[in-house]
């Protein structure tokens, strides 16, 4: 039986994974990611979801000080990718791949996620901003 058979699209998870200031979290985050969507019958969004985590858990680690967070959330068939981070200063708007040296990875989000976004947050003691974005899975 293929694998994506074993998806059930009634039932919602969440994992959250949080993560050092340390650019080696970007691959525990990928490979994390990887296990979660192979052990949940997902395995053929795994490729674009690993693209897309990389660069969200990226720009988390890359472009703040503070620890990190990366967020996986399956509901109603579609998975959201999401990266928490300690800057609430709004992520920068995606560049064109040809014109920038820097933001192309929010453009790839962008180009491959079927929906993308971001969100302050406060509250708790907690500050920061949440970058997700969607991939569907029919």
């Amino acid at each position: 039986m293929p694998e994506d058979d074993l998806v059930d699209l009634t039932t919602s998870w969440e994992y959250t994974l949080y993560i050092p200031n340390d650019l080696r979290a970007v691959t525990v985050s990928r490979r994390t990611l990887r296990l979660i969507l192979t052990m949940h019958g997902l395995i053929r969004l795994v490729d674009t979801a690993e693209l897309l985590a990389t660069e969200l858990v990226s720009n988390a680690v890359r472009h703040t000080k503070g620890p990190a967070a990366l967020r996986v959330r399956w509901s109603a068939g579609v998975l959201r990718i999401g990266a928490w981070d300690t800057d609430p200063e709004p992520p920068g708007e995606p560049a064109l791949f040809a014109e920038a040296e820097e933001g192309r990875g929010l453009a790839l989000v962008r180009a491959c996620a079927d929906l993308w976004g971001w969100q302050p947050l406060a509250g708790d003691g907690n500050r920061g901003k949440y970058v997700w974005c969607d991939l569907a899975a029919v």
